[in-house]
């Protein structure tokens, strides 16, 4: 179970894999059991888990021709692991298994092969006492308790049992004061407890609440973290006190310890559904038989409701009394336990020296207010009795709903139980019925209970009235979901939003309940009817087939495994922009690998002089350069760099409310709580001389906002509080008392509705592009050239999104030289930005200033602005006391204030001819394109300017009509994301498409297909397609492909046969196309620096000006350099990213780093290379470069280069307001005059399906297909997994991440335009359960770029995208179902 897990960056596949080949079931020892399955079997048993690589040819490595000379890593690799596995399996040939490698062809591997490969190269790698740190770390008092026996250590050591049997008292006399813990080990001891401190007891504060028991502290960790609430005395009980953590069965219950984890109810549950039927004498089976039916009964519910509660983390340490007494409106086990009839033991022991009190109390009945339960402070759950179901025609079904199936909090839940009997309904004897009756099943009893439609868990007693003693049929659900309507109606604004979904959901679940019970009622009958002969039982009511796919849900679903299939050509070494930069020509190049060392090979045999084999790097699968560090967590980030002597840590202080103006700040509070050291606003930045102005193209945001300004957004930062420690800092922050005026809240603008409604825009950076005619002429017309013009007009919008980088922002300053110099280590995509900011801000010649970037744990453009504050924050009390400073963001704080995705408006009106043969054309668009950009400029014109160019995507209009305007509103800065507004753009073009194929009923498939760029076709801002201009145009023959091989047009017949036949479930299919422009708009941007240090021992130190964030830039600029030197990928390092040694660096964004510093990289290779030929010539030929290297340092040679590229002019900028000169050529498309804005085209093509359930809204992406053009790619394995974790990041962008603000459609939070979103409790992003059942991505083969290094392409955010895929998936799904309920079809 990974359902507590989360990554933002690979697409979980890879993790799914490489934790499914682990997995035990998948490794047998074959050494002591005759009856072990054979290889061949094992294959076959296990043949999900094979994934494979294949390569054009379709050849296996083994198989390959060139098998014995090949010497790319994949066939010496194959080769080996063939000979490990025979040696393991006792065999003696080479040819005893179907092993792939992807020589020439085919790689293929099975979970069993990547177990006997790992735990060799571990076993190989680490010592004995590397295994032995586990042991060694735990304390040894424990471990021989554990151990146990009667050895003459434990012996010595009994008196350790003795001590850790005693209670336990831990009392926090540091500065932080976190109060006394206690561990009773007997329950009167914790009862003790409960009577002394709790309110009115003898050592109570008098405030009441001041005791708190502990379990899995996942309740009270975030009341203390998150809220603030501090308690004096918390209890921790022992596992000792069995009554509070045991589960067990009885004859008539199960009971649950109040201390028992979730995790251990869950196997409890399970091992109950599991066990035989069989083991008793005969005489009693039929009774053992309905107890156990009992048992698993009841306990199924439970646990299929547990199974999707939180996290497997959470559960395992969270205990089911917590959940009860948190009292939480949405909790998924309290609405369960309602609907079973559950009781509550509460103890309590009211005197010191009387005995324990219990008392029992209905669950139905605990809750009696929001948080608020029926409970005396001085009790605690004991346990809770569960009754048991009866064996047959009682039915407990658990429902639950929320944004993400795993490790979400529902948006409703609800257990429903109901207790059938057979009944006859009488009859008059004047109506002909001779006084008999009509047999049929009656509901005896039911109950019904929900989380999510009150402020506490509450049970639906009108709709169950409703339902007792009517018969077991539709039309009685039917009444009852009438009076569930009025029963729970709640008003718009109610907490937490979504009024009439929510009571949509409890409808549905209500529906679904009598679909499962009809169809569990019907097994029963079966299954009773061959117990029992002669019984007879009433019919059981039918369900239409439509209906049918309304039974279950995916609560009570098995979870999905993931599979995939990775598909890349031949790995290469290819011929690019090398060629004309730097003159490289080798004759070798753009062959295959193995094809060109058949030919080195060929060479040698011919000459009788000796040659070294040549180390090819380029085009390989490289293993990411820090992945191993990833996977052990050894890997080190800014927060995990040991703390300097006299570190002290930073807590931001944020503005609580905006359209505000700033009156005052009171530090002095602050200042009073032990361990603060200092606070720090915008005074102290005066006092230094420091310019507290920063932002990236306006100066119009502060390091820390002046008092008397306006507060733009809750949230702004207003100063920094230092402090001994983290938690000292933030106590300080809350304690700094800030006062405000001409607070006028209700007018902050927030949404783009609102800048409209307002006129808040940036108007000097709204920008326009014109192409062909008058559209607002055209657009006016019926007909154009006699043929029909259809006409279409609306709007699409798109939300906003989180960055949720799993490394939070963090820097770390540190002074040096009397604080005239400082260091910062920054988790930043901006060095120089960092740099720069810093220096102005401290006074500080950017000389003095280094910035060091060892790696981000992810960045997707959220750190390319908006760290740098961050950075700032910590420059100046670091500056200012000359001491080290660390801030490192909450995550809550984090997502609150450094900004996200764009939101966007899009309002157009577009026209399509309808060809004689039917086609239709697309002919004129007119679209107008908002963004919400916050309430600072940073970088929302240049993202509104990547939407428009790509708002056209793959198709051709002849006349475009297109307008940007960035809209200023009160929310926080938005910034950089994966795309900049690309997405948002193309987003748009597939959704007028959509639109026209409804309009014109027609298959969208084939509109896209009709009016997708010809080659010599230009785009609305003036690029020509063609192989001079833009490169190959893949995407018409990439489309055919995949809608060929995945048989599109029979997958969406089957798809609209599938909807036909279901009523409740629907299936969608999409394919969707994405051409995606590579550089940077902004021309002086598109340059790059590396350093190179070749070192006498033939290793390489590479250091260039792009920064790496897990993206495996790094690894890619090894390869390159590795190729160039023609030495082993292993000699090449690169340390860190540092402005003391590249210097004026550019962001690491808009895809472009690899073709900047790859070039960089190779130009600096190629200087050195260029000074140590002459060294070289005077060596044998198989000389190695540690022996050339040396010669050329006695030689007085520089063995260091610092290499350089630019793109060229006439392949980047863009002047949006440069008007036509006069004689420009006629025969050049329109706007080309103003330039080039990129250098090619990242093309794609996605296909996904997706099944909806109707009545409710959940779905599930059952297959995902991705074929994208990467050019030759550098590193195969980095370019799938970028495009793996795009796809997912862009299918969360578009379907379940939700950034939401308090505005006029969430009036419920409080203050106005506070973020509300901003933590993993509120918002979600895709996990594992989200990620297409089946995932497929290929590299297009053939598909050269001349314009970038080795003829790669980039790829990290061009596949973004391709995730929309799924949307539409869901729009189609929704058509569907619409046109339905409707008649349509």
């Amino acid at each position: 179970h990974l359902d507590g897990n989360l990554c933002r960056c690979t697409g979980y596949r890879p993790i799914w894999d490489a934790a499914r080949s682990l997995i035990s079931c998948h490794h047998h020892d074959n050494t002591n059991d005759a009856t072990t399955n054979t290889d061949e079997e094992e294959e076959k048993k296990h043949g999900d888990d094979v994934e494979e690589i294949h390569g054009p040819c379709g050849i296996k490595c083994e198989e390959c021709p060139e098998r014995d000379s090949c010497v790319m890593d994949c066939n010496l690799e194959d080769q080996q692991q063939k000979k490990k596995k025979n040696m393991i399996m006792g065999a003696s040939s080479d040819n005893n298994n179907g092993e792939g490698g992807c020589c020439g062809g085919t790689c293929s591997s099975s979970s069993t092969d990547k177990i006997q490969q790992y735990q060799q190269i571990i076993e190989s790698k680490h010592s004995d006492k590397w295994w032995d740190q586990p042991n060694d770390m735990f304390p040894k008092e424990l471990l021989l308790l554990l151990q146990g026996g009667d050895n003459a250590e434990t012996k010595k050591n009994a008196h350790h049992e003795e001590l850790l049997s005693k209670p336990l008292k831990v009392v926090d006399t540091s500065i932080h004061n976190g109060g006394t813990w206690y561990m009773p080990n007997t329950l009167e001891e914790l009862l003790d407890l409960f009577r002394d401190y709790s309110s009115g007891g003898s050592n109570s504060s008098g405030s009441g609440g001041g005791i708190k028991m502990v379990v899995g502290n996942t309740e009270v960790g975030i009341e203390t973290k998150f809220k603030h609430a501090s308690y004096p005395t918390m209890v921790h009980p022992s596992k000792d006190i069995h009554t509070l953590h045991d589960v067990f069965s009885t004859e008539e219950y199960y009971h649950v310890g109040g201390c028992a984890a979730l995790g251990d109810l869950q196997e409890f549950c399970h091992d109950e559904m599991k066990k035989p039927m069989d083991g008793v004498e005969e005489k009693d089976g039929s009774r053992h038989r309905r107890h156990r039916r009992r048992q698993e009964r009841t306990a199924k519910p439970i646990h299929d409701m547990l199974r999707w509660f939180a996290s497997t983390q959470i559960r395992n340490v969270a205990c089911l009394g917590g959940n009860l007494v948190t009292a939480s409106p949405i909790s998924d086990m309290n609405p369960m336990l309602c609907s079973l009839g559950a009781t509550l033991v509460l103890a309590s022991r009211p005197q010191s020296d009387g005995g324990i009190v219990r008392r029992k109390v209905n669950v139905s009945d605990f809750f009696i207010g929001y948080r608020t339960v029926q409970k005396e402070d001085m009790e605690v759950i004991e346990r809770v009795d569960i009754p048991l179901l009866q064996d047959r025609f009682e039915y407990c079904i658990p429902f639950k709903q929320a944004r993400r199936r795993e490790d979400d909090i529902s948006i409703v839940t609800s257990g429903m139980r109901i207790k059938l009997r057979p009944a006859v309904t009488a009859t008059n004897e004047e109506d002909g019925g001779g006084g008999g009756g009509s047999h049929h099943w009656e509901i005896e009893d039911v109950a019904i209970a929900f989380g999510g439609m009150a402020p506490k868990t509450v049970m639906a007693r009108k709709t169950m009235d409703a339902l007792i003693g009517q018969p077991f049929e539709s039309t009685s659900f039917e009444d009852a979901r009438k009076v569930l309507q009025d029963e729970f109606q709640m008003p718009d604004d109610v907490p937490g939003g979504q009024a009439k979904y929510r009571l949509t959901l409890a409808c549905s679940f209500l529906h679904r309940f009598y679909l499962n019970c009809v169809e569990e009622l019907t097994k029963d009958v079966a299954a009773a009817a061959n117990e029992t002969e002669g019984a007879s039982y009433p019919q059981v009511p039918s369900i239409d087939e439509e209906e049918g796919c309304g039974v279950g849900g995916f609560v009570g679903e098995k979870k999905p495994s993931i599979t995939g299939l990775q598909t890349y050509p031949v790995p290469k070494v290819a011929k690019g922009l090398e060629v004309e930069h730097l003159g490289m020509e080798d004759e070798n190049s753009d062959l295959p690998l193995a094809a060109a060392a058949a030919a080195a090979a060929a060479a040698k045999s011919s000459s009788n002089e000796p040659t070294k084999q040549k180390n090819n790097s380029v085009g390989q699968p490289a293993t990411h350069a820090s992945g191993p560090l990833h996977c052990t967590g050894e890997a080190i980030y800014i927060d995990d760099i040991p703390a300097p002597a006299n570190l002290l840590h930073g807590s931001l202080i944020l503005a609580s409310k905006c359209h505000a103006t700033l009156a005052s700040i009171n530090v002095e509070p602050a200042l009073s709580i032990p361990g603060v050291a200092g606070v720090f606003t915008s005074e102290d930045i005066e006092k230094m001389g420091g310019d507290n102005k920063m932002g990236p193209i306006l100066l119009d945001d502060y390091t820390f906002l002046p008092v008397g300004e306006k507060v733009d957004f809750v949230g702004q930062v207003l100063g920094v509080v230092v402090g001994a420690s983290q938690e000292i800092a933030a106590k300080g922050a809350r304690a700094v008392a800030v006062e405000y005026s001409d607070d006028v809240e209700g007018k902050a603008i927030v949404s783009i509705e609102d800048a409209i409604n307002a006129e808040s825009f940036w108007t000097d950076f709204c920008h326009e592009m014109k192409c062909g005619g008058n559209v607002d002429d055209i657009l006016t017309q019926s007909e154009v050239d006699g043929k029909r013009l259809v006409v279409i007009e609306g709007s699409m919008r798109s939300g906003g999104q989180e960055h949720f980088y799993l490394e939070p922002n963090s820097t770390l300053a540190v002074p040096s030289e009397s604080a005239t110099n400082l260091t910062i280590y920054s988790s930043t995509q901006a060095p120089t930005k960092t740099q720069d900011f810093c220096a102005r801000v401290t006074n500080t010649p950017a000389a003095k200033v280094v910035v060091r970037m060892k790696r981000m744990g992810g960045g997707f453009g959220g750190k390319e602005t908006r760290s740098v504050f961050v950075a700032t924050a910590a420059a100046v009390p670091a500056k200012l006391m000359n001491r080290p400073v660390r801030v490192t963001l909450d995550r809550d704080t984090d997502m609150a204030i450094t900004g996200g995705r764009h939101a966007f408006l899009a309002k157009y009106k577009a026209g399509a001819i309808v060809e004689e043969d039917g086609t239709i054309k697309l002919h004129a668009l007119n679209v107008h394109l908002y963004n919400n950009g916050g309430c600072k400029f940073d970088l929302s014109g240049p993202v509104m300017d990547r939407a428009l160019f790509h708002v056209d995507n793959c198709y051709f209009w002849p006349n475009f009509h297109s307008v940007g305007t960035p809209c200023k509103t009160s929310q926080p800065p938005h910034t950089a994301f994966r795309g900049f507004g690309g997405p948002q753009g193309l987003l748009v073009a597939e959704h007028i498409m959509d639109h026209f194929a409804a309009e014109c009923n027609v298959s969208g498939d084939k509109l896209r297909r009709d009016n997708m760029y010809a080659l010599q076709d230009a785009t609305p801002f003036g690029m020509r397609f063609g192989d001079g201009f833009t490169g190959m145009w893949n995407i018409p023959g990439m489309w055919d492909r995949l809608e060929k091989e995945l048989d599109i047009p029979g997958r969406r017949m089957r798809a609209a046969e599938f909807n036909k036949k279901n009523k409740w479930v629907k299936r969608g299919v999409a394919f969707i196309p994405t051409k995606f422009g590579i550089a940077f708009t902004a021309k002086y941007m598109n340059q790059g620096g590396a350093l190179v240090h070749l070192y006498t021992d033939g290793t390489v130190l590479v250091t260039h000006g792009g920064t790496e964030m897990g993206q495996g830039l790094h690894t890619k600029v090894c390869q390159v350099a590795a190729q160039a030197f023609d030495i082993p990928l292993g000699h090449v390092y690169v340390n860190d990213s540092s402005t003391d040694k590249v210097a004026n660096t550019i962001p690491s964004a808009a895809s472009m780093s690899t073709d900047l510093y790859g070039m960089a990289t190779l130009d600096a290779c190629q200087q050195i290379l260029k000074r140590i030929q002459p060294i070289k010539d005077t060596l044998p030929p198989d000389a190695t470069l540690k022996e050339v290297a040396k010669k050329a340092f006695f030689e007085r040679i520089d063995l260091s280069a610092h290499g350089f590229f630019a793109l060229d002019n006439d392949r980047c900028g863009y002047d949006w307001n440069k008007n036509r000169p006069e004689g420009f050529p006629a025969d050049l498309p329109d706007n080309a005059w103003k330039g080039h804005p990129f250098n090619y085209f990242t093309q794609g093509v996605a296909m996904a399906e997706v099944e909806i359930d109707a009545l409710t809204g959940d779905y599930k992406t059952i297959s995902a297909d991705v074929l994208v053009d990467v050019g030759s790619s550098i590193n195969p394995s980095i370019d799938i997994g970028q495009i793996e974790g795009a796809f997912i990041q862009g299918m969360g962008w578009a379907t379940i991440e939700e950034v939401v603000y308090g505005d006029d459609d969430h009036t419920w939070i409080r203050p106005r335009a506070r973020m509300h979103t901003t933590g993993p409790g509120t918002y979600k992003i895709p996990a594992f359960n989200d990620v297409p059942e089946s995932f497929n991505v290929s590299l297009l083969e053939n598909a050269n770029n001349p314009f970038a290094v080795h003829s790669s392409k980039a790829v990290g955010e061009p596949p973004f995208f391709l995730g929309c895929s799924v949307f539409f998936c869901h729009q189609g799904c929704h058509h569907c179902s619409t046109r339905q309920r409707r008649g349509i079809l």
